[in-house]
């Protein structure tokens, strides 16, 4: 089983057992932490969610909170006596994660809902709309006078 969530900006795929380096959380050591944010759950069937999947959560352990190595930025323009020397180590909190849970809630069938008739239409899309209606239309008119024609007849 496994899941892809969502923390810090970026996406990761876990599974249980899987030790990650991620953005720095504001949690101590040994805490736990919970992920809500959950992008697909994939075990015996893959629910993918819409942006996220309802009801599933991930949880880790912090293991700890630390700096990566630094990373050196060096500016330098040619002939001109300028050099600047600038160093960053990234914070980030080590996560252990612990379980993978989800329950996908029953989705009722949500009524579809009804296209309306807008300027950003291409005529053919209107012409469709119309006779989908049931609303006579000329097919030579400009776009203009078929969605005045539509709108009158809804």
């Amino acid at each position: 089983m496994y899941a892809i969530i969502e923390t810090g900006g970026k996406q990761y795929r876990v599974q249980e057992g899987d030790v990650l380096t991620i953005e720095k959380l504001g949690v101590e050591a040994g805490e736990t932490v919970e992920f809500d944010k959950v992008l697909v759950l994939a075990g015996e069937e893959l629910k993918v969610g819409a942006p996220y999947v309802e009801g599933a959560k991930v949880v880790g352990e912090v293991v700890e909170n630390g700096k990566a190595k630094k990373v050196i930025i060096f500016k330098y323009k040619a002939k001109k006596d300028y050099r600047k020397k600038q160093g960053h180590r990234q914070p980030y909190t080590m996560v252990k994660i612990v379980s993978l849970t989800g329950e996908a809630p029953a989705k009722a069938e949500a009524p579809k809902a009804e296209k309306k008739v807008s300027a950003s239409m291409k005529k053919d899309e209107l012409i469709a709309f119309a006779a989908e209606h049931g609303i006579e239309i000329d097919a030579k008119a400009t776009k203009a006078v078929i969605i005045e024609t539509i709108e009158a007849a809804l």
